[in-house]
This record gives structure tokens, sequence and C-alpha cells, in this order.
């Protein structure tokens, strides 16, 4: 009868989910233990293979299990996750490549190295040379609808390595977070498994790497370097562009650690298909697990990072002025952080209190050059050169697509970068009507949640607008 509620419950929820969320965290936890029913209800324990899909499954669907075990029992029943013990039943092992095999630097070490048969070190070696900062883990992350489902990925990536979302892309512009997102796993999985062979490094290192190999004929040692880790971790593979010999080492690593079920992580600035000359191999492998955007963060996402930041370096960020920073720094995260840094300097020196008015003065300049830069004759040059249309488009008659979508999308962008009403900024464009400005708007709105490769563009006139 135990077994059955909990079987029951894993039918209602596969049938009210979405088919991958069901698929991903709740289709692969064990059997649960159903206690008999007493004066507080029942009680069911549910063994989580790791800490990060127990917190994950603990916030986003206890609620929801209880609430269908609690229907279909027809009493209360109360939901209890704990964390497995750590023995080969319950835990995935890693692969066996991954665990015997030496780190290559290590080895050099020669006779200081433990003989066969010997206990292995309290730190493998591998977790010694990883790379890794430790700061930046998904506890210092602010979470927001810009970086959710990157996030959410990413989690999934550090609770269960190789098995979902392989290779995992994450793609965006400059100061967004993809490096701390990256990073956020890497310590993730070794504060898991702490003997997990990961490695994290910057595209142009492997570029390094290569040419170093190859002047010296040793692609042994690169392979040994990189054909036995368990998690890459690689920033910027644009760089890979245009070096052939580079991008062919890449393609034999990606296909060793993937065919022993170790995880790659990437970042880009653009999505893989955006990517120039990069081999197309390369390309439909990096398209071929899961790619993810992490945009520009809201409004709110930018004033709880502010907060939040701010509270690390033990202030308290007003809210009014955290709105204030916000509404006027929305490039991305690193640029929001040094408006910060100049705030809380400011009133550092100043010892004066944080408000509005020290908040504006602490970043006059760099509110003098955004309103300098952004006007709506900036936008429309900005995109006209873009989508390679002549100026003079913006506001004439001419309906073609070619022509239309860029004028829509000027309009989209002189709401959202500037402070112009509808009616003005329908006037700049051939005296419009505001009704077409608010239909631009939305229509481009609604698109960049859903379009990539449109999110992608707006985003590089965003930053192009912004100097």
């Amino acid at each position: 009868m135990s077994l059955d509620l909990w079987q029951r419950g894993c039918e209602r929820l596969a049938s009210e989910l979405p088919e991958q969320q069901f698929n991903t965290w709740i289709r692969p936890l064990p059997a649960a233990d159903v206690d008999p029913p007493d004066g507080a209800g029942t009680k069911v324990s549910v063994r989580v293979p790791n800490r990060f899909k127990l917190d994950w499954i603990r916030t986003q669907y206890a609620g929801r299990i209880e609430a269908v075990l609690s229907d279909l029992a027809g009493h209360p029943v109360r939901l209890e996750l704990t964390l497995a013990p750590r023995d080969p039943q319950s835990v995935r092992p890693m692969p066996v490549a991954a665990t015997t095999l030496q780190n290559p630097e290590a080895s050099a070490a020669g006779s200081s190295s433990p003989g066969a048969g010997s206990a292995p070190p309290a730190v493998a070696p591998g977790a010694t040379r990883h790379k890794l900062n430790s700061a930046l883990t998904f506890d210092t992350l602010v979470a927001g609808r810009a970086n959710q489902m990157a996030r959410t990925a990413a989690l999934h990536v550090a609770g269960a390595p190789g098995v979902m979302y392989n290779p995992l892309f994450i793609y965006g512009g400059v100061g967004l977070g993809k490096t701390h997102l990256v990073h956020a796993v890497g310590n993730a999985l070794l504060k898991d498994r702490p003997d997990a062979r990961v490695l994290y490094l910057h595209a142009e290192q492997f570029i390094s790497d290569v040419v170093r190999n190859y002047q010296r004929k040793t692609f042994d040692e690169l392979k040994a370097k990189y054909h036995h880790l368990d998690l890459l971790l690689i920033d910027d593979v644009q760089f890979f562009a245009g070096k052939e010999r580079t991008q062919e080492e890449f393609f034999n690593a990606f296909e060793a650690l993937l065919a022993k079920q170790a995880h790659i992580i990437m970042t880009s600035d653009t999505y893989p298909k955006g990517l120039v000359d990069i081999d197309e191999r390369l390309t439909s492998r990096f398209d071929a697990g899961l790619a993810v955007a992490i945009e520009p963060p809201e409004l709110e996402m930018r004033v709880a990072i502010l907060i939040k930041k701010a509270a690390v370096d033990g202030v308290e960020m007003p809210e009014d002025v955290a709105f204030f920073v916000a509404k006027n720094v929305r490039a991305n995260v690193r640029e929001l952080e040094g408006a910060l840094r100049k705030v809380l300097a400011y009133a550092r020196f100043s010892h004066k209190e944080i408000s509005i008015a020290l908040a504006r003065e602490a970043l006059k300049d760099l509110l003098s050059i955004q309103n300098r830069q952004i006007s709506v004759e900036n936008i429309q040059k900005t995109v006209a050169d873009f989508y390679k249309i002549k100026v003079a488009d913006m506001y004439s008659k001419k309906r073609p697509a070619s022509i239309a979508r860029p004028r829509q999308i000027a309009m989209f962008l002189a709401k959202d970068m500037t402070q112009k009403s509808l009616p003005e900024i329908g006037e700049l464009f051939g005296g419009r009507d505001h009704t077409t400005v608010l239909h631009a708007v939305r229509k481009i709105g609604g698109e960049r949640q859903k379009n990539g490769e449109l999110n992608q563009q707006l985003h590089v006139l965003e930053q192009t607008l912004k100097g």
C-alpha cells in the first residue's frame, strides 16, 4: 500500500508537470519509505542522491508532492527529503577511467607518489589543479528570470553530471554571469565528489596548450591532460575561430569526454550556429546537448544584485537607491558591480549616508555619458548600420520586411533606452502614430523572450549603444 501511494503520486505528477521537469527531477528518485499513518498523518521519506538535487526539489517541488500525496491518501502527508548515504548503491559512480588514471602532471612526481595498492591521497590530484574560483558558487549567484533556465540546467549538471544536457552551452553578452555559473557547477561537483577531475580554463589557454604541444610534438601530453577529465569547463569558445588545429584537438577531446560520459560546459558570446569560422562538426555538437542564453538582468534582478553585493561588503543599501542605480545601469552585472563600488567608495570617503543624491553625484560621469550618447537618432543610425539599410528608411513609408523589421527594432530600443514618450518616438520615425510604436514595442519585446537569435542581436545593439 505504501509503495502504491508513492507510485500513484509519481503517476499524477507525471501527468501534471512538464515532461522535461518530471524526467529531470522526479523520475530518477528512488521509491519512498512510507510510514504507517499516525495522529499527525503519514510521513513519506525520500533519499535524494546529492545535496543539489535535494535543495532544488525541496524549494521547487516539495509542496506540490505533499499536496498530491495528501490528496491520494485522503489525509495529511509530510514529505521528508534526506541525503542518501554515500555508498555504491546510492551514488552514481564516476566512470572507471576517471578514478583510476593518474593525473599526468602528478604522475611526474615519480617515487613521491603512492605505490600500487596505497591509500589514495586525501585530495585527489585533479581537485588541486581545477583552477576554480571558490567564491563563485550557486549561493553567491543572484537568481532571476535572466538566468533562470541556465541556472536550472547548471544545477542539474552539478547534481548528475554526464546524464543530461551534455554538452551544456551557455551564451550571452559580456558581464552577465556566464563564468560565475560554470565555476558554480565545478565547485558544487567537487563539494559533492572531492575525487572528481574538474578543470576550468579560458579558450585561450587551450589554444596555448595546442600550440605548445604542436611545437614539441607532444600531443600525448595534451590528450592526457584533457581526455581523462570528469568535467571540463571552458570559457569563450568563440576564440577558437579560424584556428584549425585547435578546433581539431578540441573536437578530439570533446569526443573522448562524451564517450566516457564526462560532462562539458562551454560559454560563448553567441549561440552555436552564430559562431563564425568554426568547423560545422563542432558547432553541430555544441548544439546537440542544451544551448541556453543568459540575458541582461531585468530591473528587479539588478536591484537584488545591488542589495546582495552591498550586504557582502557589510553595507545596507537602501532600496530606493538600489532602484535608482539599477534603472540607470542596465548593460550587465559587471557594470552594475562597478557602479556599486563607486557609490560605496563615495559614501565612505565623503562620510555621508547612502542616498539617491549621493548616488547621482557618485555616478555623474556615467549618467552624463549615457544621456549624451543614447538618443533616438543614434539608435536609428546604429540599427540601420547593423541591418545594412539606410537611415532614411527609418522614417520612410516603405514597408518591405527587410526595412519594417529593423524599424520596429529601433522603435523598441528607443522606448527602452530613452526617456521619450510613444508620441515623441512616433514623430521621430516619420510622424507615425503612437499606436504603431506601441505595437512594435510589444511585438519585439514578446519575440525577444522566445527567439534566441533576436535576443542576441538586441543585446549586441544595446552593448554598442552603451559604448
